[in-house]
């Protein structure tokens, strides 16, 4: 009686396994219609984007009907190699019975575009011309004021200690649309200028003006900062390398010389004094965040030369730091940028 039941027990794991292999057979059977369905599919879609390249005179005749037959031998060879696949499976089948899960699931995604580990998915298609593009915008360097009687060779600020930052992010948009050689660069940045004042001195609300006093102690540290958050705007242009593919085209500026002139302008976020001196033997820091008139709108000119990925960066505001001050002083910062690819 066992022996009998193990008889008949086998004779249906077999049945059933000969039925899940023919099952499979003719999926894959099946699939072979579907190979040829996706790769006309795409053949069609590439001979529409090379003809809408012809119409644009973006290429000649001749290099579209080029175009057309590499394409149309490409997916020639698609189809082959596929449908090859999908037949050494089928016999693979037929030899060996059903194929485990791992198998199939590494396999399936030589059958079709449309699933991939058996889930359903859309290919992202690559933007045939993608005129935008954006970065991470850093630039450093050293920061002072000049104004009314004074020049950077007499400043009133430490040439060393007064620095500048930015951060930020920009977008670059190519103006037209057969060429890359003008940009609009714009976007948003965080400013932080520093000024350190010599000779001991700090700024001073007068209540008329903002003037700068020697302190009475000695001071070991006087830094004065304004954060801005501003909005640039530059042109760009500079030569660039056109690279064309059959489904897209790209302009790379890299190892390319740029100019970017322009401007900006925004908002004042803060103002910080900070004063580090000794009293008494023991050291005082004083952070002060007082307003001390200083403008609350801020504008001016910009520049950049650049080449790889590093510009040399210059900026000078337009307006004056402070409101009301008879003696004018306006900020201007020197320094390198990061964001030119």
């Amino acid at each position: 009686m066992a022996i009998t039941m193990w008889l008949l027990t086998t004779a249906q794991i077999k049945a059933q396994e000969k039925d899940a292999a023919q099952q499979q057979i003719e999926i894959l059977t099946a699939s072979v219609g579907q190979i040829q369905e996706e790769e006309k599919e795409a053949l069609k879609n590439e001979v529409m984007t090379i003809n809408r390249r012809l119409e644009n005179n973006e290429i000649t005749q001749e290099e579209a009907d080029t175009l057309k037959k590499a394409a149309a031998e490409r997916r020639a060879l698609n189809i082959e190699n596929r449908v090859a696949i999908v037949t050494n499976k089928i016999a693979f089948i037929e030899r060996n019975g059903t194929e485990s899960r791992e198998t199939n699931k590494v396999e399936v995604q030589f059958l079709t575009n449309g699933r991939v580990f058996g889930v359903d998915y859309t290919p992202r298609k690559r933007k045939y011309d993608r005129r935008t593009t954006s970065d991470f915008v850093l630039a450093i360097g050293f920061n002072n004021a000049i104004g009314d009687g004074n020049s950077l060779g007499d400043s009133n600020f430490k040439v060393a200690g007064s620095r500048f930052a930015e951060i930020g992010w920009a977008w670059k948009t190519r103006v037209f649309d057969n060429s890359n050689w003008l940009r609009i660069k714009y976007g948003f940045s965080f400013q932080f200028n520093g000024l350190k004042p010599t000779d001991n001195r700090y700024f001073v609300d007068t209540g008329d003006q903002t003037e700068l006093q020697t302190f009475d102690l000695d001071l070991d540290k006087s830094k004065f900062r304004v954060d801005n958050l501003v909005f640039p705007v530059h042109f760009e242009i500079g030569p660039s390398n056109k690279i064309e593919k059959e489904e897209y085209f790209r302009y790379n500026t890299r190892n390319k010389v740029k100019i970017g002139l322009g401007g900006y302008a925004g908002l004042r976020l803060a103002t910080r004094q900070k004063l580090i001196f000794n009293e008494g033997g023991e050291q005082v820091k004083q952070k002060l965040k007082a307003a001390l008139n200083v403008n609350d709108f801020v504008y001016g000119l910009s520049g950049y030369l650049g080449w790889r990925g590093t510009a040399l960066y210059v900026k000078y505001d337009l307006n004056p730091i402070f409101k009301g001050n008879t003696n004018e002083m306006n900020n201007i910062s020197l320094g390198l940028r990061f964001d030119m690819d």
